[in-house]
């Protein structure tokens, strides 16, 4: 079932309920009116009959007819319908159970309550009765020591009305019925308008590969909330796609020179005969070094594909373990660099292998530019993870692009490196919930900042050492 056809459904039936609620409380009101009119017509009845004073001929005429029931010798005031009409019928119920009424009248049911109430001589009641076929609203009625008064009215002119104005309501609901399909159909169609001409719009956007375009804003109801939602989505489609493109971009620049090198490199070795076994051996030391930094630049380039996106499983690593252990791996390779640390306590959620590699090229990277004999100062404290060099600093012009990616500055060129290191800091930084941070320090040389995010120690019931 569409979208439309459930607005329509909903709608219809909503105007269905309602035309038909008001129709039904409408013939109860009128059914409750009139019969709230005989009820009323007949209390004024009685009470009238209860004015006469007693000792009148209306009294006194009535006599014990055979059977405990007496006539009158007054004829009834309508004669020829029965139960007296509209004006309907009275009859008396004495004390000692005595049934009077008027000559001809048809007579009425009595009950024990009819003879309580005659034998007290007050109180009141309704009822309705059907005798002979014809329904009866009843008023029994205590009238002191004549006993009770009964004094009935037929239903038959209020239910003949009442079943008019039924077949009234029923008609009225099924037109009601008809007219919430109708309006319901065109609600639905008039709601749903802009929804349609927002969804078209979707579909030829999905349909085109281009990434830029965008929906019309304009409004301020739920619709317009959507299409500014719709647009960001879009702008952050766009920049993923420029991202990645720029990435493939760069990648290729970069991978064109340590290729067209070995190239070279393989074609002079095709004639290593011709060569001194002193070249030859440079050739082939050439052609590893060129592979393995083919390689590192290769393993940046996808470390970088996986963009900002977090681990589906993310563990309490021990943040200062890692840095040790990796701090020592590179003591003892650069043995003439040494490292000064000062590494709290802390545990960080993450993945492992993303927060070594992150604090493995800062370290690089301050191996890289510190000069023989100076310090590289480490620092772990509340996630924050800090490498000081001595180095030269960064330049004012390189300050604001040392995370981007393939950027090198003027003097780093001449070293070794893609330029990718400190983008894969940052991107780490970004996917675990931190930031990246570089400035120049006081005193000389850089800093580099990554910031992690911390778990209390009641909150890791497992540690993850990175290395062993």
């Amino acid at each position: 079932m569409t979208l439309r056809t459930r607005v329509a459904a909903a709608a219809g039936i909503a105007v269905a309920i309602t035309a038909i609620a008001l129709a039904v409380g409408n013939w109860i009101a009128t059914r409750n009116a009139l019969r709230a009119e005989i009820d009323r017509a007949l209390v004024q009845a009685a009470g009238n009959f209860a004015r006469v004073p007693q000792g009148t001929p209306a009294d006194r005429a009535p006599q014990p007819a055979p059977g405990g029931t007496s006539t009158t010798g007054s004829p009834p005031t309508l004669p020829r319908q029965p139960f007296g009409g509209a004006t309907g019928t009275v009859q008396m119920v004495s004390s000692t159970g005595t049934v009077s009424r008027p000559t001809g009248a048809s007579a009425l049911p009595v009950d024990d309550l009819t003879r309580r109430i005659a034998d007290e001589g007050t109180g009141r009641y309704f009822r309705d009765v059907t005798v002979n076929g014809v329904e009866l609203r009843v008023l029994t009625a205590g009238v002191g020591t004549r006993g009770a008064v009964q004094i009935a009215r037929p239903l038959t002119e209020v239910n003949r009305t009442l079943d008019r104005m039924l077949m009234a309501v029923v008609a009225i609901g099924v037109g009601g019925i008809a007219l919430a399909a109708l309006l319901g159909a065109w609600v639905a169609r008039t709601a749903l308008a802009p929804v349609r001409r927002f969804t078209d719009r979707t579909e030829a956007i999905a349909d085109d590969p281009d990434p830029s375009h965008r929906l019309v804003v304009a409004g301020h109801d739920e619709l317009t909330r959507l299409a500014r939602s719709f647009n960001r989505t879009l702008d952050a489609l766009e920049a993923s796609v420029e991202s990645q493109r720029n990435l493939v971009a760069d990648a290729g620049h970069e991978l064109r020179t340590p290729l067209a090198s070995l190239r070279t490199n393989i074609q002079v070795l095709e004639h290593a005969d011709r060569l001194p076994p002193e070249d030859v051996a440079a050739l082939r030391e050439d052609i590893v070094a060129e592979l393995d930094e083919l390689t590192a630049l290769v393993a940046d380039v996808v470390e970088l594909a996986r963009g900002t996106r977090p681990g589906e499983v993310a563990d309490a690593v021990q943040l200062d373990e890692v840095v040790t252990n990796l701090v020592e791996r590179f003591q003892r390779r650069m043995p003439d660099v040494a490292f000064r640390c000062s590494l709290d306590d802390t545990v960080v959620a993450g993945e492992p292998e993303r927060i070594g590699r992150a604090v493995s090229n800062l370290l690089d990277n301050a191996r890289k530019w510190s000069p023989p004999g100076t310090e590289v100062e480490v620092t772990v404290r509340d996630g924050w993870v800090s490498v000081r060099d001595h180095g030269p600093g960064f330049s004012p012009a390189d300050l604001p692009h040392v995370f981007d990616r393939f950027y090198r500055a003027a003097d780093a060129r001449r070293l070794p490196g893609s330029g990718l290191g400190l983008a894969i800091v940052r991107q780490a930084a970004e996917a675990h919930g931190g930031r990246a941070e570089a400035a120049n320090a006081e005193g000389g040389g850089a800093v580099v900042r990554i910031r992690f995010t911390p778990v209390e120690a009641h909150a890791t019931p497992s540690l993850t050492p990175l290395f062993d």
